[in-house]
C-alpha cells in the first residue's frame, strides 16, 4: 500500500517545499525607476546583489544589469516600432525576447531563447502578482505578500535557474506593464 511518501501527492509536496527551501529571494521596488536612475537589487537579507542602471536619452528605454563591482551581466532594451511590446534581454552566453501576448482577457508574456522552451508570465503583473512558467513548473515567483515595506516587492527565483535572467525578465515586464 503506498503511503503518502511514495504517492505522488507526497513527492509533489516535498518537491515544492525543497524548491521553496533551496530558492532565492531578491527585493525590487515598485515601479523600479525612470530612465536614467540607478537601482540595487538586494538579497532578502539586505545585501546589494545587482545594480539595475537606467541609460538616459535614448530613443528605447534600456536598463542594464551590473555585478556590484560594476562588469555588466545583462542589458535590457526596448525594441520600437513592433506589432506588441518586446524586450530584448541580452545576456553573456544568450539572448532572451520577452513578448505581450496579443491576445487575452488578462496580461501574458512569453520569453523566448534558441535552444530553450519558452518561458510564460503570467498573473497580475500590475501589481507584481505572477509567476514564471516553464513547461509547466513554476521557475520564479513575484509578489508583494513577502515584504512589509511599501512600494516593495520580491521575486523568490528556485534553485538551478539563473537569476539574473529571471531578475532581467522582471526587470523588462515591469518597464513594459508599467508605461
Amino acid at each position: 500500500m503506498p503511503t503518502e511518501e511514495n504517492s505522488a501527492v507526497g513527492l509533489l509536496r516535498h518537491r515544492r517545499e525543497a524548491r521553496e527551501l533551496e530558492g532565492r529571494r531578491y527585493v525590487m521596488r515598485e515601479r523600479l525607476f525612470d530612465i536614467g536612475e540607478d537601482y540595487w537589487i538586494e538579497t532578502d537579507d539586505g545585501q546589494r546583489a545587482f545594480k539595475v542602471n537606467g541609460k538616459a536619452l535614448r530613443f528605447r528605454d534600456t536598463f542594464v544589469i551590473e555585478h556590484p563591482d560594476g562588469h555588466q551581466l545583462a542589458k535590457i532594451q526596448e525594441r520600437k516600432l513592433r506589432v506588441r511590446d518586446t524586450i530584448a534581454i541580452e545576456l553573456v552566453d544568450r539572448t532572451a525576447i520577452v513578448r505581450k501576448a496579443l491576445i487575452g482577457p488578462r496580461n501574458r508574456y512569453r520569453v523566448h531563447m534558441d535552444g530553450a522552451p519558452d518561458l510564460r508570465v503570467q498573473g497580475n503583473l500590475v501589481d507584481h502578482e505572477y509567476d514564471i512558467e516553464s513547461d509547466g513548473d513554476t521557475l520564479a515567483e513575484v509578489s508583494k505578500r513577502w515584504l512589509r515595506v511599501r512600494d516593495t516587492y520580491g521575486v523568490e527565483i528556485y534553485r538551478g535557474m539563473d537569476p539574473v535572467l529571471i531578475l532581467a525578465i522582471t526587470v523588462a515586464i515591469d518597464a513594459m506593464s508599467h508605461d
